[in-house]
């Protein structure tokens, strides 16, 4: 159950009206990083981790919630930025900008032109002062930016670089205002992603094994080949020789010519060793085995064999945040 505060988690301020900025804005409101996104991609990775792994259900329900807040502080913001074209939009006879157009000269016409092409046309249109679900150059948002793949190892992943690429565009979007007051709010907006890159990547190491991604193990045959696929002056380090980041006794096998490589060895597929790993065929099958049925125990344990319920409804799960605040549990 949602409850809505209306207080904002941070408070959002401007020093003025900005409609270009609040265009640009709009790529944390509706695009394809921004706060919707987030909040969505949480929220659904959340019910499959309901049961077998209520913490990181508990989690990932708390951040998409938050993200819903991040979006409630980027649409105010944006409305903020807008104010004033809301009332100018209600003068539609006299004040608009089509009969500026028409009756301004030159200079003021290519003005015009130049700030409906910065501002937005569309946020314009469309909006009438607030916020739309679309990014900053009107594309509506779409449930495609949403990734879950009902593994947690890979949804982790997947939210770790979602906060990666959030945390970035906040960065590029401070460059465009000098308003302190956005700026302080972008910086917080920002800071927050910072706070969940870490709360998703301390989830993710919880979780062993985690790597690869899945269950099943790669295949020791070509977990560890490198192929040189480029001509010029090859570069060489730590993600092609040596040993690289996991166990002791592995190394990378560098091919230097991948065609010869691939012709010699009939397609890598006839009686192809085992290079680089210290580990057989028989072993990953083992593995494979092993960590199957462990998923598989973790997630049948925690379901129930035959009805079932979401809610247990037990004391004080229904209480509201101020009935929470003055139970006995709380003093």
């Amino acid at each position: 159950m949602f409850y809505h505060v209306k207080e904002l988690q941070y408070n959002a301020r401007v020093s003025g009206p900005d409609p270009r900025f609040a265009s640009l804005l709009l790529e944390q409101f509706g695009g394809p990083n921004g706060e919707l996104k987030a909040a969505m991609q949480y929220f659904t990775q959340a019910f499959g981790a309901r049961q077998p792994y209520p913490e990181k259900y508990d989690m990932l329900m708390d951040i998409a919630t938050e993200e819903f807040s991040h979006l409630e502080i980027v649409g105010a913001t944006i409305t903020m930025l807008l104010d004033g074209i809301n009332s100018d939009l209600k003068e539609a006879a006299a004040n608009s900008e089509i009969m500026r157009f028409l009756n301004g000269n030159k200079e003021e016409r290519e003005n015009i032109v130049h700030q409906v092409a910065m501002t937005g046309p569309q946020l314009m249109a469309r909006s009438g002062g607030g916020p739309t679900v679309t990014d900053s150059q009107g594309m509506p948002w779409s449930g495609s930016y949403v990734t879950a793949n009902g593994d947690l190892t890979v949804d982790l992943r997947s939210n770790i670089a979602a906060e990666s690429r959030a945390k970035i565009v906040y960065e590029y979007l401070m460059q465009y205002t000098d308003d302190p007051y956005v700026n302080d709010t972008l910086r917080f907006l920002m800071t927050r992603e910072v706070s969940h890159f870490k709360m998703f990547s301390a989830a993710l190491d919880t979780i062993e094994p985690n790597f690869p991604p899945g269950v099943l193990q790669g295949d020791p045959r070509y977990s560890h080949l490198y192929f040189n696929m480029s001509n010029g002056t090859s570069a060489r380090g730590s993600w092609n020789e040596g040993q690289g980041p996991w166990e002791s006794g592995e190394q990378w096998v560098y091919i230097d010519d991948p065609v010869d490589h691939v012709v010699k060895s009939k397609g890598l597929s006839e009686n192809y060793p085992v290079q680089g790993s210290k580990h057989s065929e028989e072993e990953v099958a083992r593995k494979n085995k092993e960590l199957s049925q462990k998923r598989s125990q973790e997630v049948k344990s925690a379901m129930a064999h035959h009805s079932n319920q979401w809610s247990a409804y037990g004391e004080n799960t229904l209480a509201s945040p101020k009935q929470a605040q003055n139970s006995p549990q709380s003093k």
